[in-house]
């Protein structure tokens, strides 16, 4: 997400340096005075958005709350959550006109490869039926519109679609799609929330549900779920290591598997995972590096004075997480929403049979279950369907030091104007595949690999090829033309570098390993 503004966030957080007590974030770029009140009293703070007045209020009375927290809050909040707010009249979140760029929005290509991608997995996995095409977090509907106008062209494809389900909160954004792939703003109501008939496929209707959760899960189905530039919008938690920290013989810390109260007595100084947390800062202090015309940050990080029952859980989940327990000061960070959507995929392709009644290894921590986790296994009888995800993140280390803000395309502090400003992580790709393969026995996993590589071997520049000769004009060349470069650009801050693809598919013990069509294998079928 946020194609244009990534060098800006990258060369920031590579000069970034962890304090043992406070994490300075990105100064804002750009002042923004929206008041929540009226008329403010003399001596009352004045809050940059109603939602951060809410926060500020809400925070002063129970404590500093975690970053997960603050981000959901921020991007889907009732109170103004960026992507559930309603935004005024010509005032978008996508493309040259909003604070960022995706790459649907860049070239029609990108969006008809993955079309092409999801046509060649359908023909390697024997031409199921009952198919599911599922996307979430699909925006304005710009890549979905592009997927579903190449699929068309395929019509044995067509027929096995049974239905088309968009996992979108915002009502906003909801009829924004629904313009763009039924051509109309009214939704009938159903039973996972919302459908309209699809205008490519006439005798299929597109469902919208606010959660993955309501999209039926069907043993005999096949689901094929694109996921871009979803995962880097979930919430993340982080965590700092302190060293002599200690636990007080008195603490009964509640975790998600139950009450933790020390053994014996107060525990001796060591290493211990923290929690950044989430306050208010102090409007009558000075900030430094605050450049003439920024703002000063609502918020700011520091770290928890003591363990947190997150701190004492989450950093257990992965054996790559314990091997800095003893780094001081090192900064990891954790999403478990992002674990449990990718687990959620896996069982959707490949079951839970055999991974639910599989014992947790000595000393870890349960492994995130999925979000529509059901308590009996879900079994099928076959394997199949796929899911592609594309974002931007780290291949084989841990992110830290990663949260942003984006506002018109500039770099600006994750902790201005809450509500109004896009927060975005990157994603722990690695954590994502080991999630997935945790969750299904019966699932493996593909890349990731750069975006480059995989629209390349997707044919990017052929198809761009005959669009440009086809292209009535010089304006439409050009845009051609810098368009499909600029996704496969693999220079420092290119996108065909920065962004990642990763795929889950069937697993069949005793078969040879099959590698799909953008990542090393062949079309087949």
């Amino acid at each position: 997400m946020r194609a244009q503004s990534l060098s800006l966030l990258r060369t920031a957080t590579r000069c970034s340096r962890a304090r043992p007590h406070l994490i300075s974030s990105l100064p804002a770029r750009r002042a923004l005075r929206l008041s929540s009140t009226s008329a403010p009293s003399k001596g009352e703070r004045k809050w940059s958005t109603p939602l951060a007045q809410f926060l500020g209020q809400a925070i002063t009375t129970t404590g500093p709350i975690s970053v997960a927290a603050y981000m959901r809050q921020c991007l889907t909040s009732e109170l103004g959550g960026y992507y559930t707010r309603t935004p005024t009249v010509g005032e978008d979140q996508f493309g040259t006109k909003g604070d960022f760029v995706t790459s649907p929005e860049i070239s029609q290509v990108f969006g008809e490869l993955i079309g092409i991608w999801l046509y060649a997995e359908w023909l390697a996995q024997g031409r199921k039926e009952k198919v599911q095409i599922i996307e979430v977090g699909p925006g304005r509907g710009t890549l979905m519109d592009d997927v579903l106008r190449t699929l068309s062209s395929f019509k044995r494809m067509t027929k096995s679609i049974e239905a088309i389900y968009l996992v979108e909160a915002s009502p906003h954004l909801q009829k924004q799609q629904a313009l763009r792939l039924a051509g109309t703003e009214e939704l009938e109501k159903s039973e996972v929330g919302w459908k309209a008939k699809c205008k490519y496929f006439p005798d299929c209707d597109i469902q919208w549900c606010e959660d993955i959760r309501f999209v039926p899960k069907d043993e005999t189905a096949t689901p094929f779920i694109l996921a871009h530039e979803f995962f880097d919008a979930l919430p993340i938690h982080v965590f700092q290591n302190v060293p002599a920290s200690s636990i007080p013989a008195s603490s009964t810390i509640m975790t998600p598997t139950g009450p933790i109260t020390p053994k014996h007595g107060p525990t001796a100084p060591g290493n211990q995972w923290h929690e950044l947390v989430v306050s208010p800062t102090n409007p009558y202090a000075s900030t430094p590096n605050l450049k003439p015309g920024e703002e000063k940050p609502d918020f700011e990080m520091t770290v928890s004075k003591s363990p947190t029952p997150h701190s004492l859980y989450l950093p257990r989940m992965s054996n790559r997480y314990k091997k800095l327990e003893k780094t001081d000061d090192a900064i990891i960070e954790i999403s478990p929403e992002s674990l449990s959507y990718v687990s959620d995929f896996a069982v959707r392709i490949g079951g839970s049979d055999g991974a639910a009644s599989r014992p947790s290894k000595p000393g870890s921590a349960p492994a995130a279950k999925p979000v529509s986790t059901q308590d009996a296994p879900f079994k099928k009888a076959e394997a199949s369907g796929a899911a592609l995800i594309l974002d931007y993140g780290t291949t084989d280390t841990i992110p830290a030091n990663t949260l942003r803000g984006i506002r018109h395309h500039k770099a600006v502090s994750p902790f201005v104007a809450p509500g109004l400003v896009d927060l975005s992580a990157d994603v722990d790709f690695l954590a994502l595949a080991e999630s997935a393969l945790d969750a299904s026995d019966s699932v493996e996993v593909h890349g990731p690999v750069d975006q480059s590589f995989f629209l390349a071997t997707m044919g990017i520049k052929e198809r761009a090829e005959r669009l440009l000769k086809n292209a009535k004009d010089d304006e439409t060349r050009v845009r051609l033309e810098i368009g499909w470069k600029r996704l496969v650009d693999r220079g420092p801050n290119g996108m065909g570098k920065l962004y990642k693809a990763m795929a889950i598919l069937p697993y069949v013990e005793g078969k040879k390993v099959r590698r799909p069509v953008g990542f090393g294998g062949d079309i087949m079928g």
